[in-house]
């Protein structure tokens, strides 16, 4: 026992050593949120780019994370991270039909906590490693006041997967500095079918259990320390796999299991024209980006910028006219009452045309001309619409489908155009403002034309103070008017309390 003893207080005298051979910092925040309102879920600038944390009309949530991120000055270096959330959120009713019954309404509303981020990644070089929960912002836009990327835009909860690129934009060898590169790739799998179930009809349409997700991305961008520079390249996903069952007035029609097998992983890096699935296996989308930036002589930046949508051959050859996001935005190089502001411009009125005609899959048809259109953003006959936990994962001016009380599954307004505006700045040191702003009009989809358009106009104000005498701690207000049926007029306000800090053991 004495030895056992002696033993243990060696290692304790020992531990402070220890720690401080290993020593690293550790960042830690926590959060008390509420916010209520008058619509059916919470208003449209609040709830969006949150990573799908609020959708209601009322919440409360308490939020824990902690987290180590990778050090980009060491050659090799882990990190890891873990986020909690628990609360109460109200909820709502959807529409449900049952063959013996009919139609009835059920109330459904978001679990009372749940794990948003569970990672671990290590880089070595410029080369990283993710597996696990964690949340992707925009690569390429100002994520606090864009209306949102159209690929991977922050809006939803995260997807389970394993990532692998660049940490960051690499010289391409013999260019001198001039141009430079960034890309990476992942592989996941949607856990939120229960969720589905849970929000669906059973009436029409379907729904997909087991599917995964795959992400690529590839930038290059001229020289950053020159005044002018510009980055461009593609953003592009696939959703394959899975089940899907298919339902007609409340009668399963249908049970169809997609391939995912070893080869199909490869077939969403190059899709692969094999016939089936709609042409392509998978379902295939995606945007061409370019952003351009001058300096001023004040270090001040300006930002022109476009992204454009496309889901088969025919977007990517830009035969969809206008359809994508176009904006400018100005940056300062410091505190000023106008830190930053931007103007965006959408449009996805076009689509490549409402019609779709391939010759190649309909053998022994007569008809041999070909009309590539009806592009249905964000939506897919073979696979899920394009959303996580019922938000959208691309940009939030598409409604996503946890605003469709009917239990439909899919966007149904995705024939849209509208423009948003974003302004931030500083009254003084500690407290900051923003501001965002936008009108939305759609016309349906291009197979299923409203019945009359549908449109929103929403204004969000947020005021932030940063505590001088407690430091890590700040406080936040927000309030929003939402005018419209997408999905419906909204007042609502949140606030919040955060405090966050950062240890080293």
């Amino acid at each position: 026992m004495n030895n056992h003893i002696k033993a243990l207080t060696a290692l304790l005298m020992m531990l402070p050593a220890l720690l401080s051979w290993g020593a690293y910092p550790l960042n830690y925040e926590a959060s008390f949120t509420a916010g209520g309102g008058s619509g059916d879920f919470a208003p449209y600038y609040i709830s969006s780019l949150r990573h799908g944390k609020l959708t209601q009309q009322y919440n409360t949530q308490l939020e824990g994370k902690v987290w180590r991120p990778l050090d980009d000055t060491e050659r090799f270096s882990y990190g890891f991270g873990i986020d909690l959330i628990g609360g109460y959120a109200s909820k709502v009713d959807y529409g449900r039909y049952d063959q013996n019954t009919g139609w009835y309404e059920h109330k459904v509303g978001p679990s009372a906590g749940w794990i948003q981020q569970l990672y671990g990644e290590i880089k070595y070089r410029s080369v990283f490693v993710m597996a696990g929960l964690k949340e992707y912002e925009s690569p390429l836009l100002n994520q606090n006041l864009t209306s949102g990327d159209l690929i991977e835009s922050g809006n939803a909860r995260p997807i389970p997967q394993l990532r692998v690129g660049l940490i960051d934009f690499q010289d391409i060898p013999y260019t001198s500095g001039w141009v430079q590169i960034q890309g990476e790739v992942g592989y996941g799998k949607y856990t939120d079918f229960g969720w589905i179930e849970d929000h669906y009809s059973f009436y029409n349409d379907a729904i997909e259990k087991g599917e995964w997700y795959n992400y690529k991305r590839c930038y290059f961008r001229t020289n950053p320390t020159k005044p002018f520079s510009v980055t461009i390249g593609m953003q592009a996903i696939a959703q394959f796999g899975g089940t899907q069952k298919h339902y007609y007035r409340g009668k399963l029609i249908s049970t169809t299991k997609y391939p995912a097998k070893f080869k199909t992983f490869f077939k969403m890096l190059i899709p692969t024209q094999d016939g089936g699935e709609g042409f392509y296996t998978g379902d295939h989308l995606g945007t061409w980006d370019m952003r351009a930036r001058y300096k001023l002589r004040n270090n001040d930046e300006l930002f022109a910028y476009f992204s454009w949508l496309w889901t088969d051959g025919s977007g990517i050859g830009k035969l969809n006219g206008w359809d994508g996001l176009w904006g400018i935005e100005y940056k300062s190089s410091g505190k000023k009452i106008l830190n930053g502001a931007l103007i965006e411009y959408f449009d996805f009125t076009n689509q490549s045309g409402p019609l779709h005609y391939a010759p190649g899959d309909n053998e022994g048809g007569t008809i041999k001309d070909h009309a590539s259109g009806s592009d249905n953003y964000y939506n897919n006959g073979f696979h899920r619409s394009y959303a996580n936990y019922g938000m959208a994962i691309g940009s939030p001016t598409f409604m996503a489908p946890i605003y469709n009380l009917d239990g439909n599954p899919a966007f149904v307004a995705n024939m849209m155009r509208g423009f948003h505006v974003g302004i931030e700045g500083s009254v003084t040191n500690d407290i900051d403002y923003r501001m965002k702003a936008g009108y939305r009009k759609s016309w349906g989809t291009g197979g299923v034309i409203l019945p009359e358009p549908i449109h929103s106009t929403s204004v969000m104000v947020e005021a932030q103070w940063r505590v001088k005498h407690i430091q890590g701690l700040t406080l936040s207000c927000q309030c929003e008017v939402d005018r419209g049926k997408m999905p419906c007029n909204a007042f609502g306000a949140m606030f919040s309390v955060k405090y966050e800090g950062l240890f080293n053991l």
